[in-house]
């Protein structure tokens, strides 16, 4: 289970999460929603440890394991994904050798040979429906808005994280893709037995994934919690009945 329990984050002297309270089994897809300005960002970036997001009260534990005191890094060794909302380009470095090198980073007492790996990295490709050669692009260089996020797909299958938090996957996606990438998410909750943190500002994708619960962030707080019958509300009458 990965709980957060009274979260308060700040920004600088800018308060932002006023009381964060979820809690996500293995295997559980679950929605955080709300306006822009909200803190979506802020708890996605506070639960990776991201230096620059400052805790001032709550909890954040994986199995029971503390991970606040934690750097991102051994965040990721025990288990924590998060994408990018925005990925970044990296020049240089083939996504083959960047997925190798994350890989024996978190699991090293596991080896691989070379041509396993590729193998296991091509399937995955297939499963976001990339074509092969993408293993020997450098990262994200040149690649579309829905191949970047199509990639970060790619990342959460060859990791293997217990939890992953993607952080707007659906933005900048068009309807094929975003099929592609709710299929994906959903293959990889059903087969690694992942918990899924979703953070969207839009309702399509969450008609696909089909959540176990929708949580509404407004304001640093989590106003309301339900399930998919919460995001047909929003659609109808907006943030502000919330």
């Amino acid at each position: 289970m990965l709980k957060i329990i009274n979260l308060h984050v700040q920004i600088g002297n800018k308060k932002i999460l006023n009381g964060i309270n979820i809690s996500i089994n293995s295997g559980e897809i679950h929605a955080v929603m709300g306006p822009n300005g909200a803190g979506k960002t802020t708890l996605a970036m506070s639960l990776m440890g991201h230096p620059g997001y400052k805790k001032i009260d709550g909890e954040i534990s994986i199995n029971n394991k503390d991970i606040i005191s934690l750097l991102p890094e051994e965040r990721a060794r025990i288990g924590l994904f998060v994408s990018f909302q925005q990925p970044i380009e990296i020049s240089g470095v083939s996504f083959l050798s960047f997925l190798r090198t994350a890989h024996k980073a978190l699991y090293p007492d596991i080896k691989i040979p070379l041509s396993q790996f590729k193998q296991s990295v091509i399937n995955a490709l297939k499963v976001v429906h990339l074509d092969e050669n993408f293993m020997q692009r450098s990262i994200n260089e040149g690649f579309s808005g829905g191949e970047k996020k199509r990639a970060e797909i790619v990342q959460l299958i060859i990791l293997q994280p217990k939890f992953a938090i993607l952080d707007e996957i659906d933005s900048g996606l068009d309807i094929d893709s975003l099929k592609i990438v709710a299929e994906a998410v959903i293959e990889v909750v059903k087969q690694q037995k992942v918990g899924i943190l979703i953070i969207t500002h839009y309702q399509r994708i969450l008609h696909y994934l089909k959540p176990d619960k929708v949580h509404v962030l407004i304001d640093g707080q989590i106003k309301s919690t339900g399930t998919i019958s919460l995001v047909k509300k929003i659609e109808k009458d907006g943030y502000a009945k919330i």
